[in-house]
């Protein structure tokens, strides 16, 4: 009787370790990184008409004025201005 029961304690433990090994999303397990973290990056929004363009210029020694800082880190892509990721770029020469 006492080994029926060892028994059927190992195939039980053994059921739930292969479970939890081919389930890992299984309820109890930790939850999936946040999807924002997983999600690459949005797309730059391309606006109709405006006195600017991407050119390829990504760096503030490059602007001539806060507008136009602030036309590239909205709309194009790759932009190396928003050194403290608030928003604002080239805060140190234009938009300060």
């Amino acid at each position: 009787m006492l080994k029926k029961l060892i028994l059927l304690l190992v195939l039980g433990v053994a059921e739930w370790k292969g479970y939890r090994h081919f389930n890992p999303g299984a309820p109890g397990d930790a939850p999936p990184p946040a999807v924002a973290a997983m999600a690459p990056a949005a797309a730059p929004v391309r606006p109709v008409e405006s006195a600017y363009r991407c050119d390829g210029r990504i760096h503030c020694s490059q602007m001539r004025s806060c507008d136009e800082a602030t036309y590239f880190i909205r709309h194009c892509p790759n932009t190396q201005m928003d050194g403290d990721g608030d928003g604002v770029p080239c805060e140190r020469q234009w938009c300060g």
